[in-house]
């Protein structure tokens, strides 16, 4: 394909590539998985913690307060990874999930919402939000947000 405006493609950035490594390990780990389903999501809880835990201030303060808001508001979202990030799932499927900064390299973390989550608004709503700080407000947006996109 040529392009029009003279610039050449540079392929996936080294995050990029990363992610998509750590999505290609976790399928791999999930399909090594011999246990109950009670067993696997426990696993899955505990590894949404490790990579929390894994994770540089403030982004892992702020991943940690997100997994707190999201589980005890939405108790029916199954934790696990997706492409190395804290995700959260309703039947299998990815409802949310926190980017952190660091891990892209951006300017500030966000908490996405797939086309699952139930947060249609007209023809246009949002399913991306920057995060620079967990406040209690922020919370209780959260919170609320994910409520209506499992509704």
């Amino acid at each position: 394909m040529s392009s029009t405006d003279g610039a050449t493609h540079q392929g996936f950035t080294a995050e990029e590539r990363a992610a998509m490594k750590d999505h290609a390990q976790e399928l791999k780990k999930t399909a090594a998985r011999r246990g109950s389903k009670a067993d696997k999501a426990a696993q899955e809880a505990q590894d949404v913690l490790a990579k929390i835990a894994e994770m540089q201030d403030p982004d892992r303060t702020m991943a940690g307060r997100v997994h707190a808001v999201v589980t005890a508001a939405a108790p029916v979202l199954a934790p696990k990874l997706w492409y190395g990030m804290p995700a959260y799932a309703l039947d299998g499927k990815i409802v949310c999930f926190f980017q952190s900064a660091e891990k892209f390299k951006a300017r500030y973390a966000t908490l996405g919402f797939s086309d699952r989550a139930r947060l249609d608004d007209g023809p246009m709503w949002a399913a991306g939000f920057a995060l620079t700080e967990v406040t209690a407000e922020v919370e209780e947006r959260i919170a609320a947000l994910v409520k209506q996109a499992v509704s």
